[in-house]
Order: structure tokens, then sequence, then C-alpha cells
């Protein structure tokens, strides 16, 4: 499948500024606890098919892999840079995971392919009708019953979360979520079809207060 030529905007909004991405995650958003808590919300197990979706470096896909190697791990990004530094990790760590570029609005992936979808510090950076695309795009690869487990900010409320806001890539809109509503994510799930759509735990960081959300496919 030929790759999409969209634009996107690289990991802390410059090129250059990509390598230092994991310090900065790591540092300012309390990293481990919140993707810990997301792991637990989803009810991850052996078996199940599951998509990491914005990936970045793929910290998240390789913690899942490890505390469930009997998983089949996909992470999907539309940078190649921070793709090609996931790899690298993944082999350092010898961790099987399948890398996919991608944009989250038209996923390279069959219909009904995934048990769980989770996501963390992406859906942010997008506008309301890319994020209702890639809402509608996860409805579509989730099977029946299937799950969509989200962390993520709200509205930018700070200069950590407006850097952050910018810091990962999109589908082809230059826009983020300074045209969005606060937390606009329960409400698009609902519209796009999710059920069961649940705020849960939150996390106050120096970058600003992250939320869990989850929602069921029908």
């Amino acid at each position: 499948m030929p790759k999409e030529t969209k634009s996107y905007i690289p990991a802390l909004n410059f090129h250059w500024l990509t390598r230092f991405y994991d310090p900065v995650v790591r540092w300012t958003t309390r990293e481990n606890t919140f993707k810990e808590a997301l792991m637990r919300q989803a009810n991850l197990q052996n078996g199940q098919k599951i998509l990491d979706l914005g990936c970045g470096t793929g910290t998240l896909g390789r913690k899942i892999k490890k505390q469930f190697p009997a998983a089949q791990v996909f992470a999907l990004d539309a940078d190649e840079k921070i793709l090609q530094m996931a790899r690298r990790k993944a082999d350092r760590e010898n961790v099987e995971i399948t890398f996919e570029q991608g944009f989250s609005d038209n996923l390279p992936f069959a219909d009904a392919a995934f048990e769980r979808v989770v996501s963390t510090l992406f859906f942010h950076h997008l506008d309301n009708r890319s994020m209702r695309q890639t809402l509608l795009e996860t409805l579509r690869v989730l099977k029946p019953k299937g799950e969509l487990h989200i962390a993520d900010f709200g509205a930018p409320s700070n200069v950590l979360e407006r850097l952050f806001s910018h810091s990962s890539p999109s589908t082809d809109s230059a826009e983020t979520t300074a045209d969005n509503p606060e937390e606009p994510l329960p409400f698009l799930m609902s519209e796009t079809g999710f059920v069961n759509v649940e705020s849960g735990a939150y996390f106050k960081t120096i970058a600003g207060t992250i939320r869990l959300f989850k929602a069921l496919k029908n």
C-alpha cells in the first residue's frame, strides 16, 4: 500500500527536537503512572490484537508486549522518523511489535481487526474534524465489543500543554485543540457511534491534567 503524503507536525513542533521527546514526556507527565493506569483500565489480555494509535517512540506498545507477550501489538504513527526510533527501541529490548506508518483518519487496517485500540497524548493534537474522522476509523477497525482507551490532555491551559498540543503527527489539518471545546472526546465518541462512553481517572502533571477515557463498540 503506498504511503500517504499528507503533512504532519513533528514531535515537539520541530524535527530537531524529536530526539528529546522521550525525556520530556517522562519528566513532565508522570508517564509510567498514567500508562500503567490506562493498561489496567483496558483489561488487556494475552491473545488480543491491540493497536497503539499515535504511538510515538513506542513506549506504550513495548510495555504492553512485555506484560502480555502472547498479544499481537500493532503501533501506528505518521512520522517515519519517530517510528525509526520506536523500531530501534523495540529491537534493543527484543520486543516484537508491528510498526506501521500512516494517518489516523485513514487507518491501514482491515475492518474489525482489533479487540483494543489504545492511545496516549495523541487526540488533543487533532482538530474536531480530524478527531471525528479518526474516531470513525477507530470504530471501523475495532471488533464488535471492542474497546477504545485513551489517555490525553484537555484543552491546553499552560505553556507545556501548548507545546504538547503541537507535538505529534496529526492529519492534513494544521489546526489543533486550540479550536476545540474543553474535553471534546466524550461528546465525539458518542456522536461517532461508540457506546458506554466514560471519563475515568485523572492525573495532575507539570504539563497539565491527563484524563483517561474509554468507550465500547456495539
